[in-house]
């Protein structure tokens, strides 16, 4: 596997494209290696997402909601040539008490279910929430690979019962980084939101 290396400074790498509501990232470096596919290869190898508060969808949110959120991450994968093992590299900064993160099955604007959870690691179809509280997160927040094997989005998420790798590379799967304070009472303010604090749905052209 070909891989090179970026310096996320300043002015993170992982922040292009943020708006000027959406300040950058207090400074911080930190070296993430990032998937290149080979020359010839499969063209859709890479697969990532940018996220951000403004994709999230919490129809309970009336206090504040995640757009309120000045934190931003990056969801980079690769799918090796046999569909059978993805790598996953998860970065989230400017975030406060990150509890879990997965991979939802779901269209834009929509939320639907977990089918894999990417953190806290292990990856795979099941796992189980990090601390509460855990305090600010700049940086890398998990990697490993999973086997999409056998992992199906339903048809009430996507149309069609579809399977989980098949569904990435049709933009039907986003990534959702979730937090939690640990104080009574969900959707509080950054920091704060269970459902999802920061959201991007998976697309090509990594």
């Amino acid at each position: 596997m070909l891989r090179r290396e970026i310096i996320l400074g300043a002015i993170p790498a992982l922040l292009v494209g943020c708006t000027a509501d959406k300040p950058a990232p207090t400074g911080f470096e930190v070296r993430v290696p990032l998937f290149v596919s080979n020359a010839g290869g499969n063209g859709d190898v890479n697969l990532g997402t940018h996220m951000t508060g403004d994709e999230e969808v919490c129809p309970t949110c009336t206090v504040s909601t995640p757009a309120d959120s000045k934190a931003q991450g990056e969801a980079i994968f690769r799918v090796s040539a046999d569909g059978n093992t993805v790598e996953y590299r998860l970065i989230a900064s400017n975030i406060d008490n990150v509890f879990m993160s997965h991979i939802h099955c779901g269209p834009p604007g929509a939320n639907g279910p977990i089918r894999m959870w990417l953190y806290p690691p292990p990856a795979g179809p099941t796992g189980t929430p990090g601390p509460s509280g855990s305090g600010p997160q700049n940086g890398v927040l998990a990697s490993g690979s999973f086997s999409p094997a056998g992992v199906i989005c339903p048809a009430s998420a996507v149309g069609t019962n579809m399977p989980l790798l098949e569904a990435m590379r049709a933009g039907l799967t986003y990534v959702n980084v979730h937090t939690n304070d640990g104080v009574d009472g969900p959707n509080t303010g950054p920091g704060d939101f269970p459902g999802g604090e920061i959201r991007g749905q998976l697309d090509h052209g990594r």
